[in-house]
């Protein structure tokens, strides 16, 4: 093979991209050496089909040389609303490796000059925590927040860890010792705050390689908790068909067009020279026609020459090549167990039945926003002997205020300070003339009540999850009071025989992976 001109591997570079951010200093570097690039991915839901439009230029890297880093960003991950305790991520990253490795075997392209690493694996050191305190010392809260505007979803009162976010992604690009950065285009405030704020800790700036947002199957942004929206890598030959066949695709439109683009995207540079995007119809519909450029394609369609479901019945075909690899490496009981741990469906094993699968009942538990509490004050109700009011610190400035019958159980002043777990998603309602906005949830007998207890070092308005079950939502709808779901899903909660809390089988966790727990054991929970 012959060896590429700097020229000839920019242009695999940069070909596709919405935007580069210091395309002369990258020159100035192939003019030297080959292009060193990361690109890193939080380790959360699982990666779906959209996942082959980086992966189709992370192949354009390595076809151009470059020495191309694939980050894990688990401790992002954590941070980003907490959006799945340490033991998953763990798993999770095993499984995005394998993955991104068989999508890349998919389209073709050599790994020699690929790696793989996780942000735990440096971002916890002395020396990067220090660099995170001299940027917090440069940067205002301003700036924070609007740099991670279009990633970390903002809310009124955010916590610390969303505007740390993007402070820790421009240190990534010194401490992985890249010259460039890739990401979609709604990283640039992310690219452009590491532009202006490394310099001021004596760090270079680096080149930022920007790939178009695609959108979804369903029109706009493809999202993995969307099931309509993508393909799942995963996904048998008649699912991907069924999910196709649903895709928005209207006549003409190549604008908010998510198969056009995967074609434009993934399809067309995975091609070897000389071979075209086949259409295949029979003769009285126009006849089977190849096409050699994307834009001919393109403008065919907008012409209406091709009808959607000629395109849709095309792209199926090719989605298929792409995800035939993929099917077989992980069609072994390896892939299959390391499946199930980073994304379990059931709490205790195959046996079981699966969390995901009740979870199209109204009445499960991530329908239940548990958020870990501490109790800054409790009084007595002033119009009820055995009832207390507790004012209840549920994070970001938020507190509750809860009427309980904790009083008598125990004295007020000992229940003050103490950590709980709150139900905060209840509609507020008055108890004897006291509003009370939520639950503290504790194990009961006929001669006790205990709040459930959670490990040391958890933190107040951490998220309590149920195993199983997505419950790391920002925001939980408002518990609906006529249809009694709250009702049925405290019906299932219980302390198991060893005092662990549990959804029928389901353990309630920590964001780290912790088991809340009760002095109370083989009790009902509420």
């Amino acid at each position: 093979m012959t060896a590429l001109t700097a020229e000839e591997k920019e242009q695999l570079i940069v070909r596709n991209l919405q935007e580069v951010l210091g395309q002369d200093a990258m020159r100035g570097v192939l003019k030297e050496r080959d292009l060193r690039i990361y690109w890193g991915t939080a380790t959360t839901g699982k990666p779906h089909i959209a996942y082959f439009v980086p992966m189709s230029k992370v192949a354009d890297f390595l076809k151009a040389g470059c020495e191309v880093t694939i980050l894990f960003a688990d401790l992002h991950a954590y941070l980003d609303n907490m959006k799945a305790p340490w033991s998953l991520l763990q798993e999770r990253t095993k499984y995005y490796e394998a993955v991104i490795k068989a999508m890349l075997t998919s389209l073709g392209v050599p790994l020699e000059k690929l790696k793989f690493v996780r942000g735990t694996d440096y971002q916890l050191s002395k020396e990067y925590t220090l660099d995170v305190y001299r940027l917090s010392s440069v940067v205002t809260q301003h700036d924070a927040k609007k740099a991670g505007a279009e990633v970390v979803k903002q809310v009124e009162h955010p916590l610390m860890s969303g505007i740390l976010y993007p402070g820790l992604q421009a240190l990534d690009e010194e401490y992985l010792k890249v010259d460039a950065q890739f990401g979609g285009v709604d990283q640039r405030k992310i690219f452009t705050f590491a532009e202006k704020y490394l310099p001021q800790l004596g760090y270079g700036k680096r080149v930022h390689l920007m790939n178009p947002m695609i959108p979804g199957l369903a029109g706009g942004k493809m999202s993995s908790s969307e099931e309509d929206s993508k393909i799942d890598l995963l996904d048998s030959a008649a699912k991907v068909k069924s999910k196709i066949k649903k895709a928005f695709c209207e006549p003409g439109n190549i604008e908010d067009n998510g198969l056009l683009k995967f074609v434009k995207h993934v399809v067309f540079p995975m091609f070897p020279a000389g071979e075209g995007f086949q259409i295949r119809r029979k003769p009285e519909f126009g006849g089977d026609k190849c096409f050699d450029k994307y834009e001919d394609l393109e403008a065919y369609f907008a012409a209406q020459e091709l009808h959607p479901g000629d395109l849709k019945a095309s792209v199926e075909v090719y989605i298929n090549r792409l995800l035939d690899p993929i099917r077989k490496a992980f069609d072994d009981d390896a892939h299959r167990q390391l499946t199930e741990r980073a994304y379990p469906t059931t709490a205790g094993g195959a046996s079981k039945k699966g969390a995901a699968a009740q979870a199209t009942s109204e009445n499960t538990p991530d329908k239940a926003e548990f958020t870990v509490g501490q109790i800054v004050d409790a009084s007595k109700h002033p119009d009820a002997d055995t009832l207390c009011v507790l004012t209840v610190d549920i994070g970001g400035d938020v507190k509750k205020s809860i009427v309980s019958n904790l009083m008598a159980h125990y004295e007020l002043e000992a229940l003050k300070g103490r950590l709980v777990v709150t139900l905060t998603n209840m509609k507020s309602s008055k108890m004897r003339g006291v509003e009370s906005e939520g639950l503290v949830m504790c194990a009961f007998n006929a001669d006790k009540y205990e709040p459930l207890a959670v490990p040391e070092g958890t933190k107040v308005g951490e998220r309590i999850i149920v195993e199983g079950f997505d419950n790391t939502k920002a925001e939980v709808a408002q518990l609906n009071p006529k249809k009694k779901v709250w009702d049925k899903i405290q019906a299932e909660l219980k302390t198991n025989a060893d005092g662990e809390a549990l959804w029928k089988e389901f353990s309630l966790l920590t964001m780290n992976g912790d088991r809340v727990t009760c002095g109370l054991k083989g009790c009902n929970i509420k």
